[in-house]
């Protein structure tokens, strides 16, 4: 409700979110506005951006960060490139220099974290088990090629996550807003204005309008990037899948080696229904025992012990089931009496049983031809995945030890390539709007677009267990304008809708100066020569805006931006004109009758004082660690990767 507060009252702190091990890193609380204490780069290496102790940002990890926020945007706009980041460069910066100093501050003050808590979150990353549901090595080595990562690098991500997660944030909860500070706020939610809108639509002014060949093309040379066709490629794709290895299956000899090394599973077995009383006394188990014996249930027996029957009825176990949770001392003793029996007190790690066996039965198992085909699946289907990792390793150890290249490494794993046409990386061809880039390819496409073209090519996995593909690019066609011809009618009709629209926009203007004050803005409209419609009413308090959001209408809000009297000129969000608001009256707002939206405000501003807490939290640790900035190392690095200056 009170986002447009909110968003006044942050401070202008870069934040980052290292989305792709699905870990939250707040680490932006330190901003724009928190500037490094050194003064300048004296002593650093080229290819060092900062330093905060002994703790150094490279141009590598800058790379790295670069890289990983592309990947973000592009899951967005999969068309993105690395000038759209801009922006980014310089708060992903202070990011990384604001876990160093963090990192500095920990290790000067004693707080290490423990190779075993980062290696337990590790293991909750998505992505880093197996089929079983276990870590699996191989599982955490793929998650690390499809990020571009090395472990070090996630080490030092969730270290940084940890430590803010210690320090920083158990300052910042529960942030507290005065109630002498919400309330102006509050009142200024209760603020009613009134005024008008007028449109000065750019339609009746295109009337009239041919361009000449030298104003189109001077406005063409103008807005080159208005007309920009995205960077597209040529991708080379191998698909390694299960027709690689559709020739493997399971022999005899395997399907029965299986079989008799699982009869836990095939064999028969032994069920005994067991109610079990676990008392950490003899003299109370013996008394449980005395009375199971002379004819009570066991549940009834142990009553007297403080246990129900949740506690005593464990119902059907197999020997390897009971045996797990009581040993094979107290799995022994159960499994070898009879049905009805009572036995016990026997004592274990766990403390004294009285166990009575309720029912006994021996079930069946599989024979070997009951389960052979069962058993030939399941062993198949391990070969066929062990095989198909073999081959990926294999083009993988060729890529890296011996420098293969994508067709040189395709061929000696006998894989088929496939060849896109001219495509953008969202997967559409310019060229031929009936191409549709195969879905099951995603990861090879966004790879595709992330390599250049001088990168090893890269070996993806596919979703829903469809393999892998070796993905490179073979052609990278740079973003560029189409020659004019192509599209002379388009940049006709925006030549002349922009000069419509300059016209609209002096109109406007002039409307807007007579309006101002004490003028009339109906009798401005009457005056400006040619029709237009007259103006509308507008009556609103500023608490609706809130309430609306990003959807506010520029008129709306140009209403309550400016003061009575004004008459502010706003273009249409559509670009079809231009619009003029006079502010006619502006009534104050009293939030002391309302105490519940004071109380609403003090809510709203807890995060933004938590924030603001944090950030100088951050400065001070930056600080007092010390950080240096390479300013010109800085300056290369946003030059090579953004095109910055």
């Amino acid at each position: 409700m009170l986002k447009s507060f909110r968003r006044a009252s942050k401070s202008t702190i870069g934040t980052a979110v290292i989305a792709f091990i699905g870990i939250l890193i707040l680490i932006g609380f330190a901003g724009a506005d928190m500037q490094s204490v050194g003064l300048g780069g004296s002593g650093l290496s080229a290819d060092t951006l900062a330093k905060v102790g002994s703790l150094e940002v490279t141009d590598r990890d800058m790379d790295s960060a670069m890289q990983q926020r592309l990947a973000q945007v592009r899951q967005e706009n999969p068309e993105a490139d690395y000038s759209a980041l801009a922006g980014d460069f310089e708060p992903l910066l202070q990011d990384m220099i604001a876990q160093r100093a963090l990192q500095e501050f920990a290790r000067k003050h004693g707080l290490v974290l423990s190779k075993r808590l980062i290696d337990a979150e590790i293991a909750n990353i998505p992505g880093v088990k197996g089929l079983a549901g276990e870590v699996s090595t191989e599982a955490y080595q793929a998650f690390l090629a499809r990020q571009r990562l090395t472990d070090q690098e996630v080490r030092e991500l969730i270290s940084g996550n940890l430590l803010e997660r210690l320090l920083v944030i158990p300052g910042v909860t529960d942030a507290r807003v005065p109630v002498g500070v919400a309330t102006p706020y509050a009142s200024m939610l209760l603020e009613e204005r009134q005024g008008q809108v007028a449109i000065i639509p750019a339609a009746p002014f295109t009337a009239g309008l041919n361009p000449t060949d030298s104003q189109l093309q001077q406005y063409y040379n103008a807005n080159r990037a208005r007309y920009m066709v995205p960077e597209q490629r040529v991708l080379k794709i191998a698909r390694i899948g299960p027709e690689q290895v559709a020739n493997i299956t399971a022999s005899p000899q395997e399907v029965e080696a299986y079989y008799k090394a699982n009869q836990q599973v095939y064999g028969a077995k032994d069920i005994r229904t067991i109610s079990q009383a676990l008392v950490p006394d003899q003299k109370v188990a013996a008394a449980i025992a005395q009375r199971a014996r002379s004819g009570q249930s066991l549940v009834d027996a142990a009553k007297p012990a403080g246990l129900g029957a949740a506690d005593v009825q464990l119902g059907p176990q197999t020997r390897q089931q009971f045996g797990e949770v009581v040993g094979s001392k107290v799995m022994a003793a159960a499994f070898g009496a009879k049905a009805g029996e009572i036995v016990g007190p026997i004592q274990s790690d766990l403390g004294w049983h009285v166990i009575k066996i309720e029912a006994a039965e021996t079930r069946p198992g599989k024979s070997l031809a009951e389960a052979r085909d069962e058993i030939a699946n399941r062993i198949t289907t391990e070969k066929r995945e062990n095989a198909l990792a073999d081959i990926v390793n294999g083009i993988q150890d060729s890529i890296d030890d011996k420098g293969s290249s994508f067709d040189e490494a395709a061929k000696a794993a006998g894989l088929t390539v496939t060849t896109t046409p001219r495509i953008t990386a969202g997967g559409t061809s310019l060229g031929n709007s009936g191409y549709a880039f195969p879905t099951e390819l995603e990861p090879a496409l966004k790879s595709g677009f992330e390599l250049a073209p001088t990168d090893e090519p890269v070996v993806d996995q596919l979703a829903e267990g469809k393999g892998f593909a070796l993905v490179s690019p073979a052609e990278v066609i740079p973003a560029a304008p189409p020659p004019l011809a192509s599209i002379r009618d388009r940049v006709r009709d925006d030549w002349i809708q922009g000069r419509a629209l300059q016209k609209a926009k002096q109109v406007a203007d002039a409307i807007a100066a007579k309006a101002a004050g004490k003028g009339s803005l109906a009798d401005a409209l009457k005056q400006a020569g040619v029709p237009l419609p007259p103006p509308q009413p507008m009556r609103a308090r500023r608490i609706q805006l809130s309430q609306m959001g990003e959807k506010v209408p520029a008129p709306l809000r140009a209403l309550f931006s400016s003061t009575q009297g004004k008459t502010p000129v706003g273009p249409d969000p559509d670009g079809r004109g231009y619009f003029v608001v006079k502010v006619d009256k502006v009534i104050p707002g009293n939030a002391l009758n309302q105490p519940a939206l004071i109380a609403q405000v003090q809510n709203e501003f807890a995060e933004p004082m938590a924030q603001e807490y944090a950030r100088q939290f951050l400065s001070a640790v930056k600080q007092s660690m010390g950080v240096q900035r390479n300013e010109a190392a800085i300056s290369a690095a946003k030059k090579r990767i953004v095109g910055g200056s």
